[in-house]
């Protein structure tokens, strides 16, 4: 891969000449490789029948990423909002990655009157349930938590129970459970 440092009228092309690609990065820098050789359809087709299952699950899961990108994620603004804080990361990789990436709960906390979980995920969590369980399992209340500083969510119970269940989701609509 060759980057190109000098020559203005060569900075700004972008594209395919001959077998040379030009891609400009959001850093402002282009870089030329050359093309791939291009590939028959029987040569396609012996490539995709060599695919683990693995990989055939993880380019099906990427193919629907591309489809939230495209429906959801280019709309919203806190991918654009990160994308022009960094230099080389574009909105649809933000998009891509939280898609990818489900949030994470580390720690469910009771304290007098209200329940706090700390919820985290690569880009932001967009909502987090609690629900509270007596000994046997059942449900005595369910609500949402309200956003606290930081990664810190609250709830306020009205029913004592044993057990707490905590459900969080990101912008994709991935879920994480954690059984407290």
């Amino acid at each position: 891969m060759s980057k190109v440092l000098f020559n203005g009228s060569i900075k700004s092309l972008r594209g395919r000449v001959g077998n040379l690609i030009f891609r400009q990065l959001p850093d402002g820098t282009t870089v030329v490789t050359t093309a791939p050789e291009k590939k028959n359809s029987k040569q396609k087709k012996r490539a995709k029948a060599r695919r683990s299952q693995r990989q055939n699950t993880h380019n099906e899961r990427f193919q629907e990423a591309v489809v939230y990108w495209r429906s959801k994620g280019k709309k919203n603004p806190i991918y654009k909002e990160l994308s022009a804080a960094t230099v080389m990361r574009t909105a649809y990789n933000f998009a891509i990655s939280d898609w990818f990436n489900p949030p994470e709960i580390q720690r469910v906390e009771r304290q007098a009157g209200s329940i706090l979980v700390k919820a985290t995920d690569n880009v932001m969590v967009a909502r987090v349930q609690v629900s509270v369980l007596d000994e046997k399992g059942r449900v005595l209340e369910t609500g949402e938590a309200s956003r606290g500083a930081r990664d810190w969510w609250r709830f306020s119970p009205q029913a004592q129970g044993t057990s707490v269940v905590a459900e969080a989701w990101d912008l994709p609509g991935n879920k994480t459970k954690f059984v407290a």
